[in-house]
């Protein structure tokens, strides 16, 4: 009864964005919408001489940006995204075709990224093609604007504790977690040959957790160092090159979707340790939280897009305990690469009610770069609200989801901000104590002699 019940959700869901049907459309009208996103391709976050570089003699795709910045692929991508939200909000009556925007109907606010704003700006031209639209940003190029940095804006030491402990108790601790993906580590390793890779020669041939530290500052994004870390970085690097370059394979290994989605789930444990720890997403995502909220009550708004990163859309999710779901047809499991949370408000004539919403490509469609549109769509899939019911058309209170975002950002408030006894990244809580590894990931008892890794770096006995 449980699966049957949401797969009818799932069924309203998907008819909420594309297929409304008569007899909705008669109870309810389209009042806006709000759209939360996450950048479409980039290239890797770092380059020459980056380590995911050197863990492989393979020659890594050349990519159509430089470092960080939003790929010509991601550009084609996120415009064509734009135009199957243009045909959907023309089919839902909410502005015209060809559409010119008056006053403060509409608004795009990208971070200063260039990814982001790149994003926001190719999406607005196939939303808006007959509209000149300003991507609002606040600083200069390539520099974080803090609305979107996830970053800790109060810290205490018993609420870093109390993050820690959260972190604890997600799937058995960061260690057991990582523990859980080693067989992906390992079909990494062999997928990269990194035994005959530059990293061989004096760093590793081995993909390594045990060394694992978290750095919970204030005025920063939670950060993880140790040997994680690589593994994260060379999962991401992999990943967008299989979108890159349209092949399944890397570097000659024939990868199926599961394998790639096995990939993927290296890098949700780097993610969701960062940024989906409840006490710390409110935290992180408060100034979202409180934009979106703004925008969900702004008179006469009747479209935002906001764009930002996938870390964005997971701390707000854990901040409001909305209940992501297990993607389908993509390789990340949570939020894929140019994804969209849509939050669409409607109302009865006497009510506003809201249905969110997780949009995104299927990664067929961003291979073959195929044209979506309403007959023609990408993903849709319900997101729930942790507490609350929908009703049976599949829609939320606004004031019961208005009521959990106060809630969040009443947890904020209540957070005091007091001077730390931590002081330095190498004094932050590790997830045990480390071992020490030779090149090929054998753990070296006291006896080892050679290059070891440890601690996150090299030491030699």
């Amino acid at each position: 009864m449980m699966l049957v019940a949401a797969a009818m959700m799932a069924a309203t869901s998907l008819q909420a964005q594309t297929e409304r049907s008569d007899e909705f459309r008669a109870k309810y009208e389209l009042k806006e919408v709000v759209v939360m996103s996450r950048h479409n391709i980039r290239s890797p976050l770092t380059s020459g001489g980056a380590a995911y570089m050197r863990v492989t003699p393979y020659e890594w795709f050349k990519w159509s940006s430089p470092s960080s910045q939003l790929s010509l692929r991601g550009g084609v991508l996120e415009t064509e995204m734009g135009q199957f939200f243009r045909k959907w909000i023309v089919s839902t009556g909410l502005l015209p075709d060809n559409y010119r925007p008056e006053g403060d109907e509409v608004l795009f606010y990208a971070n200063s990224r260039q990814r982001t704003f790149a994003t926001a700006k190719y999406f607005s031209a196939g939303f808006l093609p007959y509209a000149n639209v300003e991507i609002q940003h606040k600083y200069d190029e390539d520099v974080m604007d803090p609305v979107f940095k996830p970053q800790f804006t109060k810290m205490n030491d018993e609420y870093r504790q109390q993050i820690i402990a959260e972190m604890n108790a997600m799937h058995g601790g960061p260690k057991a977690w990582m523990q859980s993906v080693q067989p992906t580590l390992s079909l990494m390793e062999q997928v990269l040959d990194m035994a005959h890779s530059p990293a061989a020669q004096n760093d590793t041939t081995h993909f390594w957790y045990d060394d694992i530290q978290f750095k919970l500052e204030k005025g920063d994004e939670p950060r993880m160092t140790g040997g994680y870390t690589l593994a994260n970085s060379v999962a991401d690097a992999l990943v967008l090159q299989c979108y890159e370059s349209e092949d399944m394979a890397a570097f000659g290994h024939e990868l199926s979707e599961e394998q790639w989605r096995d990939i993927c789930r290296v890098k949700e444990v780097y993610d969701a340790l960062l940024f989906t720890i409840h006490s710390a997403a409110v935290n992180l995502a408060y100034p979202l939280v409180s934009r979106i909220r703004e925008e969900l009550h702004h008179d006469g708004r009747k479209f935002t897009f906001l764009c930002g990163h996938d870390s964005n859309l997971a701390s707000i999710s854990a901040a409001l305990r909305l209940n992501l779901p297990e993607t389908e047809n993509a390789f990340e499991v949570r939020t894929p690469i140019g994804s969209k949370l849509v939050f669409e408000k409607w109302s009865d004539g006497s009510d506003d009610y809201v249905a969110i919403n997780l949009v995104y490509p299927k990664y067929r469609q961003m291979h073959a770069r195929a044209l979506l549109s309403t007959e023609e769509p990408p993903m849709v899939q319900p997101v729930t609200i942790e507490g609350l019911t929908a009703n049976s058309e599949g829609l939320y209170r606004l004031a019961d989801l208005d009521a959990r975002m106060a809630g969040a950002m009443a947890e904020y408030d209540a957070i005091e901000d007091a001077p730390t006894g931590v002081t330095a990244a190498t004094r932050t809580v590790a997830t045990d104590e480390g071992h020490f590894y030779t090149l090929n990931g054998a753990v070296a008892n006291a006896s080892t002699r050679g290059i070891l890794i440890g601690n996150g770096k090299k030491t030699i006995r």
